[in-house]
């Protein structure tokens, strides 16, 4: 049998053996396999879990705040029709010519951009509305033929009483009430057989009706309503139009796929993008709107997550899309929709919610294939002659395969097949290298030497932990595009995750717009301390080159916040047995957190624990800003703000620093009243310098004024 052949059972009995070129090329592939291929389904499994839990946390904030304008529409409402009813005039039906009810009529509607009209109907027919006719839009002023410099319409109908005739008119009031016209207005309108009318006076009635075709303009709408408490019995009540819910949630649109949609317990879709075209087809003359069931509006299969929710699940949910896509949903409940029982949600595809890095990873598993098939035909050629650094191809290969790969120039060889296979190795291990970024290094060495898959389980160690947030960042994007926010804010999660890996740190989860990172885990590094201040200092320099380009593209700068601290929490794996991430947990980590939300209250953008200062106080410029004691540790922390690297062209910043700390150590220890004097001494020569002003407003909260005097 000669070496290069497959390999067969020999007639003698003896083992089957397998030819060089083949058990060479099996070794190899098998290697690249293992070691490349697992990197790649860590990274992405990685980048999945990260993916994942930023859009859940993003779209549970954009369905907060649509919740909250939707609130916000029928509060403003409800209320303009709290103060109608109770007034007088209101209660008595003293509604025909009563020109300081129009008045104020006319004042609620212009200050309720959302109001079209309002209105209310008495139990024996009497009827009184006023309406913004531009609301409309400009068919129906047309359609009422109504004068050009006409604002309101207003509409009064009196049934007959006795011998007393009917009476219904109409009269167009300018913006300042001033009669302009009058017409004839609506014989065969009765209140009392309205919708918004029916069962409103019933126990438990609800405020907001279903949509239904308003009498006066022809369009679909929602009204809302509420039974007058005393006198006369009625009705008060006001319309929104159906066009006003549904930009609205168009406005919520994430990605080209996304949707928000309105529904009700008995899934009824009330509000979707696209329901206004629906009535429209619906034949003229109805009245009430027929409504589409979830069931029909449905078209990627959300029903199941909503089915989840409201069995006592999450109010985000991740679910697989019928288009074979991964879909997030965030749900809530509309407040003052009262017996309406409104529920929305915002739903989105992942690739779409973070189209950039499904891109990028699809773009990685590409490479990583086109490597692995690239280095195949080399491969097969390897096994045709023997050579003395064979042995040396084989070590590296180990070395790659435990994830230990030495630096060091290619192997060569006069061999040609040789020398592919040396270069072939030096790509894999360029390959091995470049993966190892993507997740931590010892957590995939571990599992290639174990040949098995990770558990579930930590163990206690020093770690340096480091929380950021962005400032206002629910102010900043609340009215902005989501796709905008989305594509900005993953170029500012890219420059501070760059500049944390530059030094060795993990960034361990992104929450919200905030980013967690560790130093000295899942690998030990003596020095994780001063690479962790080191990392706050460039993820400083890049926020800042990043705002300089947000400015010059006109979109609003991010001023970011840091904390950090340093000590003992435990590592490990967290999750369950089908999906983990490593993490760290612990009083360690909590301070972190507190630390950085502290910064809101000293001005500042980078405040550090005490431990942290005393390991790299040879390295950074610090200074005391105070002691806390935060809540659930026995113990008071001081705290410091971190300004700078050591060096010659920093003396100024040591030098003021050394100031600071002797004036903070004066307050501790000298009467209040000088205290304040040496504050108002620093700010003078220092004006803009926030902790000053800090601690200056907390001495005059606690000084009497006289003492103050004196003291200066």
């Amino acid at each position: 049998m000669s070496k290069d052949s497959i390999g067969t059972a020999e007639q003698d009995g003896r083992a089957v053996r397998i030819g060089f070129r083949t058990s060479i090329t099996t070794l190899f592939v098998a290697v690249l396999l293992l070691v490349g291929l697992t990197l790649v389904y860590l990274s992405f499994q990685r980048v999945t879990s990260i993916t994942r839990t930023a859009a859940a946390t993003f779209l549970a904030r954009v369905a907060e705040h649509t919740a909250d304008r939707i609130d916000a529409q029928f509060k403003d409402v409800h209320d303009s029709l709290e103060v109608l009813k109770q007034l007088p005039s209101i209660q008595s039906a003293d509604v025909a010519d009563n020109p300081r009810l129009y008045a104020l009529m006319a004042a609620m509607l212009r200050s309720d951009e959302h109001l079209f009209n309002s209105y209310v109907g008495y139990d024996d027919g009497r009827f009184l509305q006023m309406d913004v006719i531009d609301r409309a839009g400009p068919l129906y002023r047309s359609k009422l033929a109504a004068p050009e410099q006409a604002r309101f319409r207003l509409v009064s109908i009196v049934p007959g009483q006795g011998t007393v005739a009917p009476t219904s008119k109409v009269t167009f009031l300018s913006d300042d009430l001033t009669a302009l016209s009058q017409q004839p207005g609506p014989a065969d309108y009765d209140p009392r057989g309205r919708p918004w009318y029916k069962g409103a006076r019933d126990p438990g009635a609800g405020i907001l009706t279903d949509p239904y075709i308003f009498f006066a303009t022809g369009q679909a709408g929602y009204t809302l309503r509420a039974a007058i408490p005393q006198g006369r019995a009625g009705v008060v009540a006001g319309d929104v139009m159906l066009g006003e819910a549904e930009a609205l949630l168009q406005r919520q649109q994430l990605g080209t796929s996304g949707m928000a949609f309105l529904f009700d317990d008995a899934d009824r879709v009330v509000a979707y993008p696209g329901l206004s075209k629906r009535v429209a087809a619906q034949s003229p003359g109805t009245a009430v709107v027929e409504l589409p069931t979830l069931a029909e509006v449905d078209r990627i299969g959300v029903a199941g997550a909503i089915r989840a929710w409201r069995n006592g699940g999450a109010a985000g949910q991740l679910f697989d899309g019928s288009d074979g896509r991964e879909y997030g949903a965030a749900f809530q409940s509309i407040r003052t929709a009262g017996s309406a029982n409104l529920r929305l949600v915002v739903l989105a595809p992942l690739e779409e919610f973070f189209g950039e890095i499904e891109r990028e990873r699809r773009a990685l598993f590409a490479l990583t294939l086109a490597i692995v098939l690239g280095t195949l035909p080399l491969v097969f050629w390897i096994g045709s002659l023997m050579s003395r650094r064979l042995r040396d191809l084989a070590l590296e290969t180990d070395r790659i395969q435990h994830f230990s790969p030495l630096d060091g120039p290619q192997l060569r060889s006069v061999i040609r097949e040789i020398d592919d296979l040396g270069r072939s190795v030096h790509t894999l291990r360029s390959v091995v290298q470049t993966f190892s970024k993507f997740v931590p290094r010892r957590l995939v060495q571990r599992l290639v030497e174990s040949r098995s898959a990770m558990t579930l389980g930590g163990t206690r160690r020093q770690i340096s932990v480091l929380f950021t947030d962005i400032a206002d960042f629910t102010a900043i994007t609340e009215n902005a595009d989501p796709e905008q926010v989305m594509l900005y804010t993953s170029r500012y999660f890219a420059a501070l995750s760059q500049a944390i890996m530059a030094t060795g740190g993990v960034v361990d989860k992104f929450i919200g717009d905030a980013v967690m990172a560790i130093w000295n885990a899942p690998t030990e590094d003596e020095d994780h301390v001063l690479k962790a201040c080191g990392a706050v200092l460039d993820c400083l320099d890049a926020n800042r080159d990043l705002n300089r380009a947000f400015l010059r593209e006109g979109w609003p700068a991010y001023e970011t916040r840091f904390g950090l601290h340093v000590g003992e929490a435990l590592v490990g794996n967290i999750g369950s047995a089908d999906r983990m991430n490593f993490s760290a947990l612990g009083a360690t980590v909590n301070l972190a957190s507190r630390l950085e939300g502290l910064n809101k209250n000293y001005g500042t953008a980078v405040l550090v624990s005490e431990a942290v200062r005393n390991v790299a106080t040879a390295y950074f410029v610090f200074r005391r800003v105070d002691d806390i004691s935060p809540k659930g540790f026995s113990e008071s922390f001081a705290i410091f703000e971190l300004r700078c690297r050591r060096g010659s062209h920093t003396e100024t910043e040591a030098a003021f620093c050394r100031e600071w700390d002797r004036l903070f150590a004066a307050i501790a220890s000298t009467p209040r009243a000088e205290a304040l004097a040496g504050l108002e001494a620093f700010l003078d020569a220092y004006p803009d310098d926030e902790i000053a002003k800090y601690h200056q407003g907390r001495l005059r909260r606690t000084v009497p004024v006289v003492a103050v005097k004196a003291g200066r």
